[in-house]
């Protein structure tokens, strides 16, 4: 069985270790810890991971953050993965810092990747990971915000919840996103 999960973020070193690039760590997490590194593919980095018989496609879009349903829709068609069987990993101002929230449906929430792939899926049906930044910024300051760095504290607690986010990627490629949330939401 195969699972498509994207992280979202921006290509170039410029975007590493910013706000907006959480999905990036995320999955760089994960491929480093299977020792299963990227590799430049259509539209993407690229890497495969297997975890109990499952195989879990990771993708990094290479079309920018506010491109990434091509990438998405792309990979999708390709594998011939089910749009159940997708996970997309993104960063929420909404959110305090280190929150994770699995959803199986939703609104983009004002996040462009989010919502280029709601545009190009033509759907809101898609199981995403929130990953809570925090909204510590002065008015219109967003962009600012979220393409910065972590802050010393928030980079000396990043380890844990970047765990905490394979473990939630692991839970639902084996017992679904609904069993995932009851188990793992609110850590």
């Amino acid at each position: 069985m195969k699972y498509l999960v994207v992280g979202l973020g921006n290509p170039g070193a410029q975007y590493d270790d910013t706000r907006h690039n959480i999905g990036f760590d995320v999955l760089n997490r994960l491929a480093k810890d299977a020792e299963a590194p990227f590799k430049v593919d259509r539209l993407c980095e690229k890497t495969e991971v297997k975890h109990k018989g499952r195989t879990i496609i990771l993708i990094k879009p290479t079309t920018f953050m506010n491109l990434s349903g091509k990438a998405v829709q792309y990979w999708l068609q390709k594998e011939k993965i089910p749009l159940d069987r997708l996970l997309v990993i993104s960063d929420d101002l909404a959110l305090p810092f280190g929150k994770l929230r699995l959803k199986p449906k939703g609104s983009d929430g004002g996040h462009n990747g989010l919502k280029d792939i709601q545009n190009v899926l033509q759907t809101q049906l898609y199981n995403r990971l929130r990953f809570g930044v925090g909204s510590e910024f002065a008015k219109g300051r967003q962009s600012d915000f979220v393409l910065g760095k972590w802050s010393d504290d928030e980079f000396k607690q990043l380890e844990e919840r970047l765990e905490l986010c394979i473990d939630f990627i692991k839970s639902f490629t084996t017992i679904g996103v609904s069993m995932t949330m009851s188990a793992l939401n609110g850590k």
